[in-house]
């Protein structure tokens, strides 16, 4: 008999134990190597990643005494103080935040953060020998921003995290679903650069700092939440039923029926409201206008869209 695991462990071992529980051998090798397919495929993601991001520290930003936030900006402020490699201290740091992080959220997924973590960790301190890859202060904060952005969103995609305050940011954004992770992190930032700005007492690295921090939340939220780019479309016309059935047909859109009423006339009507990509926006409205050129249309911008083609809620991002 197979003892379910307990909670706290991996949705796909809980699985697995159900299947063998029940008996059902074939349907458990299926979805066991499933399983260790898409387990591999996580941590080489994870992998490249942590090199990323890496080298986003090593190479750009901390050879220029630029500290843009997070447990890493700490960690690059205190490698000056302290006889440490930056890349020790982000181990160090993240220690007790990665015991908070199994008490919160269980093993499974802070195994993978403590993978993320020790490989940054690791390859911080083998990138370090190599120096600045530019001496040009400005495309430092930026290369640094966007390496650091590209990696923390692509292992947040994956169900981890990078340890630091990402895990402190998983928990607020619990409490606080509407909460875009990019912004969460410019405010914690904001306080590590300031103090970067008074441990240097140098006004311009602090502000060079805090242009990567911009340009890392501004790329993390692109690279979380994409996108949308969608417009939101009110229709009111006689011919509602004419309008819709070719937006159906011809532009393959959804298309829901509001019933209302006019004030003033009282007569009831179906308004047609749908939401469309924003190139697709264009065909949308000469439709409306070719079915009914006198109908009263409403076009505004959805700045998300959660659904079928667009993004699932959930499974959006931590």
């Amino acid at each position: 008999m197979y003892v379910l695991p307990k909670r706290g462990y991996a949705k796909e071992e809980r699985e697995a134990a159900v299947f063998m529980e029940q008996g059902n051998h074939r349907k458990f090798e299926k979805k066991f190597k499933k399983s260790k397919t898409e387990l591999l495929k996580k941590y080489i993601i994870i992998s490249v990643a942590a090199f990323v991001y890496a080298a986003g520290v090593s190479l750009f930003t901390d050879p220029n005494d630029m500290a843009p936030g997070g447990v890493t900006g700490i960690s690059i402020i205190l490698s000056r103080v302290l006889p440490m490699s930056t890349g020790t201290l982000i181990m160090l740091i993240n220690i007790p935040i990665l015991v908070f992080g199994v008490w919160k959220f269980g093993m499974g997924l802070t195994i993978s953060s403590i993978y993320a973590t020790t490989l940054i960790s690791v390859f911080t301190n083998l990138l370090a020998p190599f120096g600045a890859a530019t001496d040009d202060i400005l495309l430092a904060a930026l290369a640094g921003g966007v390496l650091i952005a590209v990696s923390v969103g692509t292992i947040f995609r994956v169900g981890a995290t990078t340890g630091g305050v990402d895990i402190i940011i998983k928990a607020l954004r619990l409490k606080f679903p509407h909460m875009k992770t990019g912004k969460i992190f410019f405010i914690m930032d904001a306080m590590v650069v300031t103090l970067s700005g008074i441990v240097f007492q140098d006004i311009n690295a602090a502000l060079y700092a805090a242009i990567s921090a911009t340009c890392t939340s501004l790329v993390m939220d692109l690279v979380l939440y994409g996108r949308d780019e969608a417009r939101l479309l009110y229709i009111i016309s006689g011919k509602s039923e004419q309008i819709a059935q070719r937006l159906l047909e011809d532009i393959d859109i959804g298309v829901t029926y509001i019933n209302g009423q006019g004030a003033y006339s009282g007569d009831n009507k179906k308004v047609i409201m749908c939401v469309v990509k924003k190139a697709v926006s264009p065909q949308a409205e000469e439709i409306v206008r070719q079915e009914d050129a006198n109908s009263f249309m409403i076009i505004t911008s959805a700045t998300e869209v959660f659904g079928e083609g667009y993004k699932s809620y959930f499974s959006e991002r931590i």
